[in-house]
């Protein structure tokens, strides 16, 4: 269809929404409703089954479902005469989307995005799927054959529709119930972790990294256990698991050479075809994971990467008020991936002779093109530096020149038309894009870094908090939709970062705060564990208790996660023991599914332990407690947590947010490092060599 048509068309009742991607569907003849009362008052009223359509703005095949059948004509008449249709998006409501995917993947075996469920008029579902093409095709009926088919189900066979509702809803409640029963502790401690190490063994990518077969996923939730498993243990099959999946990532088309920065996920083994949208929580996930490697493997190569990453993010999804914007959509110019896209003649016609020459052997682009159309996906080949292709001079000159390369092509790419952004400051992915920055900060030591998630930090804390409530989303303006557990376990995870990059104890207070709200709205006080959404909401057809990892950690895990760390470094027993409830109320899957709930393991393997409280009693030297900072975060400790007990009245405001550090203070005027266990102290060391000794032998070795 025209953007003509498009265009003279009247809205419909999306017009007023903020959600980029409602309003993306506000001119389609369908008649949309958003998600709420009026919708399932008017299918009760009319006596039809409600159509509803979930997907997302940056979401490549939720454009071409729109373009082939949302907004067709034909189409739009058959839902508008037989159906109720309600639009979705899902990082509006991730509390939709995560009951009706279950119930799409009960009843097909498969989900994704547009997820398409059909239900009856007081909302349970009967029937579902994902995208539906406009034609059948390969033994698939078309989207209006099926649309047509439901129809006439429901007016002649409504008795069987109603039955099959009820029972997806009824088995919904017991996939709830089941996955909070418990099991004795030690058989959820014995091996879980093990069994988890031993399934993704199973399932490791020996030629290419990851896990699997095509599509492949980062997945860097695992490769954060893996991480973890590998310090604890001393194993080093964990280790190369993580660096070689981490290199093959950082070769292949997934990652952005010129921009920083990663795609969503590959369509192939190799890692070199990605699916092009770029994603907050990719981004944020990706480049702490990198910080982590780093710190275990001191590879500089893992620096870069995540410089890149975070680089990206600053330039790209930045607000002007310090927040950061949710995507990037994968098309642009009606095509998936042009943005990135290059020909072999576009790059002999910007770069010299010898660096195109140079460019394009490393980078795999040919006249052929890898991709469609003769395009080419930048991605990295084994570098033969042969002097027939006129390519002399010291290593150290040529990455020189394929810098100056990248930044060339960078910027005469900067000039194509740019893909959609959604520009959605969503609360919980600005958590994980805080505790990224901040860790990655301090690390790298790069102020600028830290500097960003304070911003961030701060504007989420004013712009989305209102009346002590944490809200989902801020657009337009104004904040959106009460916030759900992911947004409160991701931002409390990321003040418990900032803290420990700046130790400013107003990232502490904030976080205590957030998690006695947390703990207030969304705990389970019989089952144990979190519920996705509060208890004020709107109720569904089941009240979801997340705790399988996804695209980001699931939201039990994360609260798991973040209220063992901040226990840690306050002291505050209430919020370690509601973080062994979550454990203990997911026992089950842990040791069923371990890889399906690798941040939880990550939580359960701070919890076996052994872990450590690190506190720098600080002087009136300031480089006597820089020295000590820098010898702490050079190593990688996943089960510790490190506070600054300041010199002077500062101290006191530590004092007040973590009691147990009065007392500990400097060493004959000089800073001193105290390595605690369960706040119980070994003696203090003030020379960076003795603190590395110490941190050298944690864990113990097995």
């Amino acid at each position: 269809m025209t953007a003509g048509p498009r265009a003279a068309r009247g809205a419909n009742r999306l017009a007023h929404q903020t959600s980029p991607y409602l309003l993306q569907h506000a001119r389609n003849p369908v008649d949309w409703y958003p998600w709420g009362e009026e919708a399932f008052a008017s299918a009760v009223r009319r006596d039809k089954p409600v159509f509803l359509s979930i997907g997302y703005s940056t979401c490549h095949w939720c454009h071409v479902m729109e373009r082939e059948s949302f907004e067709d004509e034909a189409t739009a008449a058959i839902l508008n005469n037989h159906f109720v249709c309600i639009k979705v998006d899902r990082e509006e409501r991730p509390d939709v989307d995560e009951a009706y995917m279950k119930a799409v993947q009960m009843m097909t075996g498969s989900g994704g995005w547009p997820l398409s469920a059909f239900l009856t008029p007081d909302g349970r579902p009967f029937y579902g799927g994902t995208y539906f093409p406009p034609t059948s095709m390969y033994g698939r009926p078309s989207f209006q054959q099926v649309l047509l088919a439901i129809a006439q189900a429901w007016r002649d066979k409504r008795r069987k529709l109603l039955e099959s509702a009820q029972k997806v809803t009824d088995s919904l409640i017991k996939l709830e119930m089941t996955g909070s029963l418990k099991v004795p502790t030690a058989t959820r401690t014995a091996d879980a972790a093990e069994r988890a190490f031993a399934a993704l063994s199973r399932s490791f990518d020996e030629s290419h990294g990851g896990f699997g077969d095509a599509p492949k996923f980062p997945q860097p939730g695992t490769l954060a256990f893996l991480l973890s498993y590998a310090h604890r243990t001393g194993d080093e099959e964990a280790m190369r698991m993580v660096t070689a999946t981490l290199d093959a990532m950082a070769a292949g088309g997934i990652h952005d050479h010129l921009g920083g920065g990663f795609h969503r996920y590959a369509t192939d083994r190799q890692w070199r075809v990605p699916h092009f949208e770029k994603m907050l929580y990719d981004q944020a996930l990706l480049g702490h994971v990198y910080v982590q490697a780093f710190q275990a493997t001191g590879r500089e190569r893992y620096t870069s990467l995540a410089r890149g990453v975070f680089d990206y993010v600053l330039r790209d999804l930045t607000d002007s008020g310090g927040a950061f914007y949710a995507a990037e959509d994968a098309d642009s110019e009606g095509r998936e991936g042009a943005f990135y896209v290059w020909t072999q003649a576009e790059i002999e016609s910007i770069l010299s002779q010898r660096q195109a020459t140079l460019f394009c052997e490393r980078y795999g682009i040919t006249n052929k093109g890898n991709f469609e159309n003769g395009r080419n996906i930048l991605h990295l080949t084994r570098l033969q530096r042969n002097a027939d292709n006129g390519w002399t001079g010291a290593p150290e000159e040529i990455e020189d020149e394929m810098a100056d390369a990248r930044e060339m092509l960078l910027q005469h790419r900067g000039a194509r038309p740019r893909p959609h952004r959604d520009d959605k400051i969503i609360t919980g992915w600005n958590g994980l894009m805080i505790s990224a920055m901040a860790c990655g900060g301090a690390v790298l030591d790069e102020l600028r870094y830290v500097t960003a998630a304070e911003r961030a930090a701060r504007f989420v804390l004013e712009a989305l908090r209102v009346e002590g409530r944490v809200m989902r989303y801020f657009r337009g303006g104004r904040a959106v939709e009460k916030g759900f557990l992911d947004d409160y376990a991701y931002l409390i995870g990321g003040l418990v970062d900032l803290y420990q990059a700046t130790f400013d104890a107003r990232w502490l207070r904030e976080a205590a705060s957030l998690a006695d709200g947390m703990m207030d709205l969304f705990g389970d006080n019989q089952s144990g564990g979190f519920f996705l959404a509060a208890g004020d909401g709107q109720p569904l057809i089941v009240r979801e208790k997340p705790f399988h990892d996804g695209a980001v950690p699931s939201g039990n895990s994360a609260a798991a996660m973040a209220l063992l760390r901040l226990a840690k470094l306050t002291g505050d027993e209430r919020h370690a023991t509601q973080a062994r409830r979550v454990l203990d109320a997911f026992s089950i899957p842990m040791v069923e599914s371990p890889t399906a709930l690798t941040t939880m393991l990550t939580a359960l393997c701070f919890v076996l332990g052994p872990s450590q409280e690190i506190v720098i009693a600080a002087s009136q030297q300031q480089a006597q407690t820089d020295a000590l900072l820098d010898e702490v975060r050079r190593h990688f400790l996943p089960n510790a947590v490190l506070l600054v007990h300041p010199f002077g009245p500062e101290g006191r405001a530590v004092e007040e947010v973590a009691p147990f550090v009065d007392g500990l203070g400097p060493i004959d005027g000089h800073a001193a490092a105290y390595v605690c266990r369960d706040h119980a102290c070994q003696q203090p060391v003030t020379k960076p060599q003795e603190l590395r000794e110490i941190l050298l032998a944690i864990p113990p070795k097995h």
